[in-house]
C-alpha cells in the first residue's frame, strides 16, 4: 500500500560528493507505505517530457539504474518501479528533476514494509473530497491498464447497496459520520506477463464535526522493556490515534499496577496529556508519565496506557528493568556460584513448571479462587465454532457440542457457552447475531475435524472468528483437535499460524466411552485456557 504525504520542504547546499552535483536542493519530504510482496511505483511530477529526471537511494547514495532483464528496482523517467516491494527496500528515495541553471528540484520518500495478509497500513496520506461521498482510489493512475477488484473500509471487505463501485470510485449513498474512516482499493497490474497485486489507502470525511475510529496506540509497543536507574527521574510518553477531527470523549491516561495515575495520590507520578491534529484531520492523543524518582518497587510494576473514545479501548504495558551500568568490580567466586545454583534451581523450577503447569495453576486458583473478577461487561465465556452437519445423520462432533460441553463446562465448571443452534434465536439475522455474540465473549473454541479440512469454503463464524483473533487481537482462540488431523497443510494459513503459536487440545477416542470429568487430561487443558470466572472454583485461565 502507498500513502504519499508532504511532511516538510527546506533547502540544501550540496558539496557535489554525494551524488556529483554542486547545485541548490530543494527537498519535499514524502511518507509511503507499502505492503511488501505488493507491486509500487513511486511518480516524481515533472514539468514537461523534455525535463531530466534521476533517481538516487538516498541511504546507499547510488543511482537507480533504468530497467533491465530481471530487474526488481529500476527507473523509468519520472517513475521509480519496486515489482514486487521486499523488506530490504526500505529506506530514503529522491528524485532529481534538473531545470535550466543546474537547479534541482527533489522529493524524498520514505518506503516501509509490512507482513502480507495483516490488516492494511493506516498510514493513509491521501486527502479525499470530504463530505462528497465519492472516494477515489490513489495511485492507480501510476500502473497503466489496472483494475480494481476489492475495496475494503478499516480491513474490512466493503459490501452494502449503498456502495456504488464504478471504475477507480466508489460512491457512497448520503454519506454519514459511520461512513468515516480508512477506504482501501485493491486492484490488479500486470507488466510484462507477471501480474501484481497493488493496494492503496486514504482517509474519508463526513461534513460531521467528528468520527471515532479504533483506538490505535502508535507507542509504546506492548511488553515493552524501559531501562531505568534507581534514584533518577523517568518520562514514559504514550501516543494514540483517537479519530478524525476532535474527538470530544476520548482520552489517553496511564495505569500503574490496574490503579489510574490521579488516584494513586503519590507525589512522584504525574501525567501530561496533550491532542493535536494531524494529517488530514487525523486526531491524537499524547500523555506523558512523569516519575520523579524510580525505586526499586516499580520495577516489578507494570505500567498501562489507555487510549479510548466512544467505540472501545486499547492498551499496551509497558515494564521497567534495571539499566546495566558499565565498570563495577569483576564478581568473586562465592558470586558466580551463587549465580550458578540460582540458575540451577531456576531450572528445575521451570522443566518442573512445564511438566506439571496445567495441575499446578489449576490447584492454585481452586485454593486461592478470586471472590471477585472485573465485569468486562461479556455475556459468554466461549463462543463454539463447529463444522456444521448439512445432512439429517447425526455424528459424534455435534453430541460433544450439544451434550457433552455443556454438561462438563456449564453445569460442572460453572461457565456459560454460546452455541450457534441453541443461543442464536429463530428469526435473527445470522451473520448479525453470530458477530454479536462473539463480541460477546471472552473466548473462541474451535472445533477442527476433516470436515472443516476439506470445506472448500469458510463458515462465516470462523471467518469472523478469525479476523477478530488475528486482525483485531482481541479474542483468545481454543483449538480442539477432535480427529487426528496429521499435516497442517490443508487448513488456510490463519489457522495454521494459531496452531503454530499455541498448538491444539487433542481429543482422544477411549474419552468416549468413559462418563465425562472435569478432570480429565483434556479437560483440564480446556479449563486451563478458559477465562477466569467467579462462578465456580473450577475456573481457568485468566483473561
Amino acid at each position: 500500500m502507498t500513502g504519499l504525504l508532504i511532511q516538510e520542504c527546506h533547502v540544501l547546499c550540496l558539496s557535489g560528493q554525494k551524488f556529483n552535483l554542486s547545485e541548490i536542493l530543494i527537498f519535499c519530504s514524502f511518507a509511503v507505505n507499502p505492503m511488501e510482496g505488493e507491486a509500487l511505483v513511486i511518480k516524481c511530477p515533472k514539468r514537461s517530457s523534455a525535463v531530466k529526471i534521476t533517481w538516487y537511494h538516498m541511504d546507499t547514495h547510488k543511482i537507480i539504474p533504468a530497467e533491465e532483464e530481471g530487474s526488481r528496482v529500476f527507473s523509468r523517467g519520472n517513475l521509480l518501479w519496486f515489482l514486487p516491494t521486499s523488506r530490504e527496500d526500505s529506506g530514503n528515495y529522491t528524485c532529481v528533476t534538473h531545470f535550466s541553471r543546474n537547479r534541482t528540484k527533489s522529493y524524498s520518500v520514505q518506503v516501509h514494509s509490512y507482513k502480507p495478509g495483516g490488516c492494511f497500513p493506516n498510514r493513509s496520506n491521501y486527502a479525499n473530497e470530504t463530505g462528497r461521498g465519492r472516494v477515489t482510489c490513489p495511485t492507480i493512475d501510476n500502473y497503466e491498464n489496472a483494475t480494481v477488484v476489492q475495496w475494503y473500509k478499516d480491513c474490512k471487505p466493503l459490501q452494502g447497496q449503498r456502495y456504488l463501485k464504478e471504475g477507480k470510485y466508489i460512491y457512497i449513498e448520503n454519506p454519514r459520520r459511520e461512513d468515516d474512516g480508512y477506504y482501501t482499493c485493491q486492484f490488479i497490474y500486470a507488466h510484462k506477463g507477471n501480474v501484481f497485486n497493488v493496494s492503496a489507502t486514504r482517509i474519508f470525511i463526513s461534513d460531521d464535526k467528528y468520527s471515532p475510529l479504533r483506538p490505535e496506540i502508535i507507542f509504546p509497543r506492548n511488553k515493552e522493556v524501559v531501562e531505568a536507574e534507581l534514584g533518577a527521574a523517568l518520562s514514559l510518553k504514550c501516543q494514540a490515534r483517537l479519530g478524525i477531527k476532535k474527538e470530544p470523549l476520548a482520552a489517553v491516561k496511564w495505569d500503574v499496577n490496574n490503579i489510574p495515575v490521579e488516584s494513586l495520590g503519590f507525589s512522584r507520578f504525574h501525567e501530561e496529556s496533550n491532542f493535536f491534529n494531524g494529517p488530514d484531520q487525523v486526531y491524537y492523543g499524547e500523555t506523558t508519565l512523569n516519575i520523579t524518582e524510580v525505586k526499586k518497587e516499580d520495577l516489578q510494576s507494570s505500567f498501562t496506557c489507555i487510549a479510548l473514545n466512544i467505540i472501545c479501548n486499547t492498551r499496551v504495558k509497558v515494564t521497567l528493568q534495571l539499566k546495566v551500568q558499565s565498570g563495577g568490580v569483576l564478581p568473586n567466586v562465592l558470586l558466580i556460584t551463587g549465580c550458578l545454583v540460582l540458575l540451577g534451581a531456576i531450572a528445575v523450577s521451570v522443566i518442573f513448571y512445564q511438566s506439571f503447569r496445567v495441575d499446578i495453576v489449576l490447584l492454585y486458583r481452586e485454593i486461592f479462587q478470586p471472590y471477585s473478577v472485573k465485569d468486562d461487561e461479556k455475556t459468554y465465556d466461549a463462543y463454539v465454532i463447529y463444522p456444521k452437519n448439512h445432512n439429517s445423520e447425526a455424528n459424534f462432533v455435534e453430541y460433544f457440542v450439544y451434550q457433552v460441553m455443556p454438561d462438563i463446562l456449564e453445569n460442572k465448571c460453572g461457565y456459560k457457552l454460546c452455541i450457534y443452534g441453541r443461543d442464536i434465536y429463530p428469526g435473527e439475522d445470522a451473520a448479525s447475531a453470530i458477530e454479536k455474540r462473539m463480541q460477546n465473549s471472552r473466548r473462541l473454541i474451535i472445533l477442527l475435524t476433516h470436515q472443516l479440512v476439506n470445506s472448500k469454503e469458510d463458515a462465516y463464524d470462523q471467518h469472523i472468528a478469525l479476523y477478530s483473533a488475528l486482525i483485531q487481537n482481541d479474542t483468545k482462540v481454543i483449538l480442539l483437535e477432535m480427529e487426528t488431523i496429521g499435516s497442517y497443510g490443508k487448513l488456510q494459513e490463519s489457522l495454521r499460524f494459531i496452531i503454530k503459536q499455541q498448538g491444539t487440545i487433542k481429543w482422544k477416542e477411549e474419552h468416549t466411552v468413559h462418563p465425562q470429568s472435569p478432570k480429565s487430561k483434556f479437560w483440564k487443558q480446556v479449563r486451563y485456557h478458559m477465562p477466569l470466572t467467579p462462578r465456580a472454583s473450577h475456573s481457568a485461565n485468566t483473561r
